[in-house]
Parts: C-alpha cells; sequence; structure tokens
C-alpha cells in the first residue's frame, strides 16, 4: 500500500521535441500544395493567434498550435539575418 502521508511525484511522457523549423516548413508546405499564400497566412497567424489562418490540411493547424508565436518569429528572424537577405534586394 502507498504512504498517503508523503506527496507522491508523476513524471508523465514527454513526447518527441517539436523544431519550429519543421513546423514552418510543414505549414507551408501544406498552405502552398492547398493554393494559399503561406507568407499572407502565417503573417495573419502571427499577428492575430487566430489558428484558422492555417489550413487544418497535412495536420499543419494543429502542429503550429503546439509552438509559442514569438518562437516562430525568432527563428524567421534568425533565418533572415543568418542569410542577410536584406542583401538581395540591392
Amino acid at each position: 500500500m502507498a504512504d498517503l502521508g508523503n506527496t507522491q511525484y508523476f513524471r508523465g511522457k514527454q513526447g518527441p521535441e517539436i523544431h519550429v523549423r519543421q513546423v514552418l516548413d510543414v505549414v507551408y508546405n501544406a498552405m502552398a500544395e492547398k493554393g494559399y499564400d503561406p507568407v499572407n497566412q502565417i503573417v495573419g497567424y502571427i499577428m492575430s493567434g487566430d489558428p484558422t489562418y492555417i489550413t487544418s490540411y497535412k495536420g499543419a493547424r494543429s502542429m503550429i498550435m503546439k509552438v509559442e508565436r514569438d518562437d516562430i518569429v525568432e527563428e524567421l528572424l534568425t533565418a533572415y539575418i543568418r542569410n542577410k537577405s536584406w542583401e538581395d534586394k540591392e
């Protein structure tokens, strides 16, 4: 019988780590396959937090909701800076 005088500690199974880059890849491709403009739709989601900007096709909506929006912005900005994308405009 368990000791009811002590607090029990429960460790739940942790799911696989979600990488923002992988989520963005799935979401971008799903949006493109469905004929949406992925950039506009992802920006709409980031700005509003409304998941209906993202298609549910291929589980894209449920995937993007598992990551924080600020992590998405950080990933996008990091990639932009890493690639020095502003130099392409000159």
